[in-house]
């Protein structure tokens, strides 16, 4: 690890921000929001969603900024994450670990009293699943590590839900389900691409301990799974026709991009992995902006 830098107070809340992987949690909001709206059949308070996108936000980056406490060994190992303000020393672990739990702290207690306790408690499950769980137990043990870490992944769809009913009901649990399973093939591409700097840093991710046929069966199963959940959401949802076209033929995509990689993992060499990392992102923007978009158009 680098030396510490003397930086500006700009320069400080970058490295903060960057603390917290702003793309992954841009990512996890995506889902919010329609989720929201599907749970209101309709608009809801504006207030309630910014409350629960703030309070999301800061629920994400603290097991993020956790996350990147943890691992501060493996993030200078790797390319991919050598720039990070832990590995850079453009901050100090103990600026790191004060952050973390101040912003994690802070998002129980936003959430619990802006919207809910039902969405505080699951804010705070949400960190703590994905530190101790997935960064502490699963990550440098098991190559099933992010099949399980996706859970975490998942839960900003059940905080969604719960900040407008205050419960949460079967279409909620689906909702769920989609994106834990859609985790797999959206990042086993991305540990294809960057395999060797995973066995640099000990990390067993599905492609550095199974050869390339292996990991593409897994994706294909998981991509299968992850799109006949998606069906699941048409009766228990209650979704109209703008859902199921998009999760139909949004679906057929999928398993294309999915045999495609299948194919080429099976001659031994996949030339491009990051395409179906890539697209997967798009695949779930586009399905949930369907999901948001349904209930507005029939109520």
């Amino acid at each position: 690890m680098q030396k510490p830098q003397k930086t500006t107070i700009f320069g400080k809340a970058r490295a903060y921000l960057a603390l917290t992987k702003p793309r992954v949690i841009e990512l996890l909001l995506i889902t919010t929001v329609p989720t929201m709206i599907l749970a209101q059949r309709g608009l809801p308070d504006i207030w309630l969603v910014l409350a629960t996108l703030v309070g999301g936000a800061m629920s994400a980056g603290s097991a993020n900024a956790f996350n990147c406490y943890i691992d501060a060994d493996i993030d200078k190992v790797m390319d991919r994450t050598s720039k990070r303000p832990l590995v850079t020393g453009a901050l100090s672990k103990t600026e790191a670990l004060i952050f973390a739990y101040a912003i994690g702290a802070g998002s129980v207690l936003w959430l619990g009293l802006l919207v809910n306790w039902l969405a505080a408690a699951l804010s705070l499950a949400a960190i703590l699943f994905y530190v101790l769980i997935y960064t502490m137990l699963l990550k440098r043990r098991t190559p099933q590590n992010i099949v399980w870490g996706g859970a975490a992944g998942a839960m900003p769809v059940l905080i969604g839900w719960a900040a407008v009913t205050n419960d949460l009901s079967p279409a909620a649990w689906v909702l769920f389900l989609i994106i834990f399973l859609w985790t797999p093939p959206h990042y086993w591409p991305l540990s294809m691409r960057y395999k060797d700097d995973y066995a640099a840093a000990g990390v067993p991710m599905l492609p550095v301990v199974r050869n390339s046929k292996t990991v593409a069966i897994q994706i294909v199963l998981y991509s299968w799974a992850m799109v006949a959940s998606s069906f699941l959401l048409i009766p228990l949802g209650q979704m109209g026709w703008t859902y199921s076209v998009v999760a139909v033929f949004g679906g057929i995509w999928f398993m294309l991009e999915s045999y495609r990689l299948h194919r080429e993992g099976s001659r031994g060499e996949v030339k491009n992995p990051m395409k179906l990392f890539h697209g997967s992102i798009t695949y779930l923007t586009v399905l949930f902006i369907a999901v948001a978009v349904d209930p507005l158009i029939r109520f």
